[in-house]
Order: structure tokens, then C-alpha cells, then sequence
């Protein structure tokens, strides 16, 4: 194993040409990892593994050390935005959502009640378990504090990834997704459910959207090789379709979309984030003037039609007049400097490039954002996956088979009672201690006081593993129930067609 240095990797790093720049994040962590540099020698670098922190969409991603998507993904840390949030939910108290993108005007809309919307899909590919109830439960309570819901079902994708049917994948779409969303608290005010393959504004802004999308995009986003078929790549602009839907005019118009997700969805973020750039027909933007480095906003010209920058310009001086503002515009041909302070005059700029943009036929996107929540691990161990029975318990399960499952699951105990007893359990190695953690408890004084127990040896796993089944069994009993009752409301929601 050959170890280099920092300052020879940033070398490397730099002579990435675009065909391979998708690599660079993963120089780091990478075994036998091929570049081609300008000069066209072949380099192969030998380091630990290759590509650990690579994010799929498409499979069980192992996220090996959460903390390093901040820096090789440009994600945030989440650990701040609790305090920002009345009532937050437990996955935030509990920092099971541990990162973000630009969580904030979601912040400041769930704490000023001002709108925005939730956007959520399920791929149809088998039961629904509870690694997807912790997506619903952030629909349901977005839902609670205000938020328009949007969920798809993505059909296209699962005949694109999976070759299931249309049929098998409506079946499944309702069955196991739509009616246990209801089950778990969702109510149809405000809320719009649609398939991919049978929503014309999706379809149709997925279209648009792929006209400002590469091949070599794609490939640096996710990887695409000369063997990836074309409905898998088309697949991703629908899925970008899926997430700026809620911005739609007929939806309302531009307003603050959060996306919950696992860290694995994040490149459908990032490609998203980027064609909302690259829709708009306005760039505003923070700069600094060199000569007394006071920061300034700028508004930039994307192929806009004739006169529009004008008319934002018109906007502003008349915005700035009437209330007094302690701003000024200079206006060039292909952009406008607004001169004041960023904080207290971006709302204004934005509200009047926005009405302008849509006022010209634009989208005038806002970027969406996203949070990203741990995964659970598997009942035995190693991670949860729809195609391992055992290691997930579904929402639709028999609740006694599921109470089984829960008390032969891997603990974070000792060998022994005695070495128990002396050294203290393992909580955080323990699947039933992350059952009650995730799912089967809301007081967190309970699970202070279930963890604190068993570091310290005084609380025997065979103690946990009972809770956790009683606790399973009667919520899958109660759960199943309001499904049948969920079924018959099911036509009460709002379907996009």
C-alpha cells in the first residue's frame, strides 16, 4: 500500500480533467483509481478503498462515517437548526437528521408560518418498511406546521431501474406507500399525490429540463458509463421534475421546497439545485467591490427576453423611492448592481425578479432544500434492504412474525451477563435500542434513561428486547387497521394527472 501525502493528492486533484472530475471527491478514500491528466499519461494511485463514500440512488448506500459527506459532498451540518424549529421533530432532537442544504428558508417558514412546500417520492419496488415511515413521518409532520405535501410515486423510475410493470408498480405505489402515508397521519387539504409515468406537468418539465442536462453531467453526478440505457438517465430529469414540481404557477408559484431524503439521494439534489439555476432567466448574486469590499447584490442576465432587465430595474428604483430605501441600482446592458445592504434588500430584489421572470413565461426557481437522515441498520446487523426480509420489518407485516423478529435481533450486548454487568452494554451497536430511538418512543427521558442503564451494566438486553416487541407488535396492530381505514379515504387526496 503506497501512502502519499496531502500536498501531492491536491496536486492530483488539479490535473482531473472534466471527463473524471467526478472522481475527485473520492481521492482521499480510493484504491487503483485511474486519471488522466492534460498530458495524457495514465496515473493509477493506490489508497485505502475505492470510493467508500460513492452515494447510489439506485442501491443500499453503507455510509461509512457520516461527518465526511460535509466536507466531500458540500452538505451541512444539521446540529444547529433545532433551535430554530418549534416543536421539532424527534429525528432533529435526536440528530437522526444529521446534514442539510439550505435548510434555512425552511426554518424560517416553519417558524414564521410563511408557505412552502414538502416534496417526497417512493420507488415502488417492494413493501414499505419502516426505513421509509421515517420519510412519511417527516411528510406528516411537515404537513402539521404548514406545509403543502407533494408525493410521487416513481413509476418511470422503477421501470427504469427495477423492469417492473406499470401495473405492478400502481399496485404496489397504493398498496404499500399511499395508504400507509395516510395510515400515518396524512390529510388531503393542501396535499397532491400523482404517478410519475401519468403526470403531464411532470413529464413536461422533465422534458425542458433535460435540454439543460449533458451526458457528462450525468455521468459526474452519478456515475453513468456507455452502458447506462437511456431510460435510466432520462429517469434522473424526471426525478428533478418531481422535486421543482411544487413551484409550479398552477401549484402557486416559486416558494421554499424541502426534500427529506437519506444521504444516498443526495446526487438528485445537487443535479436539481443545478437546473434551477440554469432555468431561471436571473442570476441574483452576492459580490464584493474591490475598492472599499462592501458586498453588493448583483443581478445577472441568463438569455432573458429584451426589456425584462429593464423592468426589474424600473421595480427597484421605484421600490427603493416610495419606501424610502438606503439603496441604489446601476444598471449595465447585461446586468444591475443593487448598492446597500444584501441582508435587508435581497427579499426585495428577489420578489421583484421573480414577478418579472414569471411575468415573462419563466420559472424564476427557487433552489430546493433538502435534509438527510441516518439510515437504520439492519435487524441483524450490516444495513436494511427490501430484498433481505430480515433485516427490515415491514409496515404490512404480521405484528406477532414482526414482535419474533424484533426479540432475535442483534443487541449491543455483551457475550455474558456477567461481562454485561461489568463493562456496560453497547447502545449504539444495539438494533433494538435504534427501534426504540427511531420509531418506538417519543420520550426522549425515556431513551436517556434506557441508554444510560445499559452503559452502566444495571439493564440486561433481554429487558429492551421485550419493550421493543410489545411496543412493535401494538403499533403494527394499530397501524394495519388505520390502513383499512386509509384505503376508503384514499379518494378524498388530490391526484396530478
Amino acid at each position: 500500500m503506497l501512502i502519499f501525502s496531502d500536498r501531492f493528492k491536491k496536486k492530483i486533484k488539479k490535473k482531473i480533467n472534466r471527463r473524471t472530475v467526478f472522481l475527485s471527491p473520492f481521492i482521499d478514500n480510493c484504491q487503483a483509481v485511474r486519471f488522466r491528466p492534460p498530458s495524457g499519461c495514465i496515473l493509477y494511485i493506490l489508497w485505502d478503498y475505492i470510493m467508500a463514500q460513492k452515494l447510489d440512488p439506485w442501491k443500499t448506500s453503507d455510509i461509512i462515517d457520516y461527518s465526511k459527506l460535509f466536507e466531500e459532498f458540500g452538505i451541512s451540518d444539521f446540529s444547529d437548526m433545532p433551535d430554530r424549529i418549534p416543536d421539532a421533530h424527534r429525528y432533529m432532537r435526536r440528530h437522526l437528521i444529521f446534514g442539510h442544504r439550505n435548510y434555512e428558508p425552511i426554518a424560517d417558514a416553519v417558524a414564521g408560518h410563511k408557505p412552502f412546500a414538502v416534496l417526497d417520492g417512493f420507488m415502488p419496488s417492494g413493501h414499505s418498511h419502516l426505513g421509509h415511515k421515517m420519510v412519511m413521518d417527516q411528510i406528516v409532520w411537515y404537513q402539521q406546521h404548514g406545509a403543502k405535501v407533494f408525493v410521487g410515486i416513481a413509476d418511470r423510475e422503477a421501470y427504469a431501474v427495477r423492469g417492473f410493470s406499470w401495473e405492478k408498480c400502481r399496485e404496489i405505489g397504493i398498496e404499500e406507500y399511499l395508504i400507509s402515508l395516510i395510515a400515518l397521519g396524512l390529510e388531503p387539504k393542501d396535499t397532491y399525490l400523482y404517478f410519475q409515468s401519468k403526470c403531464a406537468p411532470v413529464k413536461d418539465l422533465a422534458f425542458e429540463l433535460g435540454t439543460k442536462v449533458t451526458f457528462s453531467e450525468l455521468s459526474a453526478i452519478y456515475g453513468f458509463s456507455g452502458e447506462t440505457h437511456l431510460s435510466h438517465m432520462m429517469s434522473t430529469a424526471t426525478q428533478a421534475a418531481d422535486i421543482l414540481l411544487p413551484q409550479l404557477k398552477q401549484f402557486g408559484g416559486p416558494c421554499p421546497v424541502i426534500v427529506p431524503v437519506g444521504a444516498d439521494q443526495d446526487p438528485h439534489i445537487r443535479l436539481t439545485r443545478g437546473l434551477a439555476a440554469k432555468m431561471n432567466m436571473f442570476l441574483i448574486e452576492e459580490r464584493t467591490d474591490p475598492k472599499d469590499g462592501k458586498s453588493y447584490l448583483s443581478i445577472r442576465s441568463k438569455d432573458a427576453p429584451e426589456g425584462a432587465l429593464k423592468e426589474i430595474v424600473s421595480g427597484l428604483k421605484k421600490e427603493i423611492k416610495e419606501n424610502g430605501l438606503p439603496a441604489a441600482v446601476k444598471e449595465s446592458k447585461e446586468h444591475a448592481d443593487v448598492i446597500g445592504d444584501p441582508e435587508k434588500l435581497r427579499e426585495t430584489v428577489r420578489s421583484i425578479v421573480e414577478k418579472t421572470e414569471l411575468a415573462h413565461g419563466g420559472y424564476a426557481f427557487i433552489a430546493p432544500s433538502s435534509s438527510y437522515h441516518r439510515f437504520m441498520t439492519g435487524l441483524q446487523g450490516g444495513k436494511m434492504s427490501s430484498s433481505k426480509p430480515e433485516s427490515h420489518i415491514a409496515l404490512t407485516e404480521d405484528p406477532k412474525s414482526a414482535a419474533k423478529k424484533v426479540s432475535r435481533s442483534k443487541t449491543g450486548g455483551r457475550a455474558s451477563l456477567e461481562e454485561q454487568k461489568e463493562l456496560g452494554g453497547e447502545p449504539d451497536k444495539c438494533s433494538v435500542f435504534e427501534l426504540l430511538m427511531f420509531h418506538l418512543s417519543d420520550d426522549d427521558d425515556e431513551l436517556l434513561q434506557i441508554r444510560k442503564e445499559c452503559l452502566c451494566g444495571e439493564r440486561v438486553c433481554g429487558t429492551c428486547k421485550k419493550l421493543a416487541a410489545e411496543r412493535m407488535e401494538a403499533f403494527l396492530t394499530d397501524h394495519q387497521k388505520k390502513r383499512e381505514e386509509a384505503r376508503k379515504r384514499l379518494s378524498e387526496f388530490t391526484i396530478i394527472q
